[in-house]
């Protein structure tokens, strides 16, 4: 039996234990440390309207040894190729084993208390369930022994829950994450957090609520996006 993982440091908030705080700026990816090679390092890819054959060509580019899916509902309308047997089938032909932890990793949860009033994903929440935490861990052991890349739909990781929440928590265990963009290229965290401040596109209010971007209903009809 493997030996539970330790928990990050967790904050006590209006009598609850809580890991994580409702406040974005509480759980912040920084973009001042030094990422080390060193350090554990789980790689994230969206699988946008790539072919499979695109697709296939980039794990493959960048050694990824086992695909993690992250999606709530592992479907595409619009590219139904990654369908979760579909997928599953052609990676193991590749030698890619898959493995889906759209339960406990997905963005788009079915219980109504992740969700606030507008509809939005209350990413915070998600962070503190053992469910989401369980799945923290099966990657954490996953990383250990091979090279492993989580996906969601979205091509940007900047719009895309793999990166807002599954992201986050990694971070906050001292696990780098590096995106493999469509281009090929590979993006570290960092980079891509320089990259959000010069622009000044994704700038949060100091008491922003760590939530999903768009507003998504739990009860609404099923669709391909970056929030499962």
């Amino acid at each position: 039996m493997s030996q539970s993982l330790p928990l990050p440091p967790y904050k006590k908030l209006s009598g609850s234990l809580l890991l994580f705080s409702p406040r974005i700026l509480q759980v912040p990816m920084s973009a001042n440390h030094t990422p080390s090679r060193s350090k554990p390092r789980i790689y994230s890819i969206g699988h946008s309207n790539h072919t499979l054959e695109r697709f296939l060509s980039l794990l493959k580019e960048h050694k990824i040894e086992v695909l993690v899916d992250t999606r709530s509902q592992p479907y595409s309308k619009y590219a139904p190729h990654f369908t979760g047997e579909y997928i599953k089938m052609e990676l193991e032909k590749a030698g890619i084993p898959y493995l889906f932890l759209g339960k406990e990793l997905g963005g788009r949860p079915e219980e109504p208390e992740f969700y606030d009033s507008e509809g939005h994903v209350l990413y915070w929440k998600l962070a503190n369930s053992v469910t989401l935490r369980e799945g923290i861990q099966r990657l954490e052991e996953e990383s250990k022994v091979r090279r492993v890349a989580i996906m969601c739909s979205e091509e940007n990781p900047s719009c895309c829950h793999r990166r807002l929440l599954i992201g986050r928590v990694l971070t906050s265990r001292g696990i780098e994450l590096d995106h493999i963009r469509g281009n090929g290229q590979l993006q570290t965290e960092d980079d891509l957090v320089s990259q959000e401040a010069q622009n000044s596109l994704f700038e949060q209010p100091e008491k922003a609520v760590w939530r999903s971007i768009q507003s998504v209903s739990q009860r609404g009809p099923r669709q391909s996006s970056s929030e499962h």
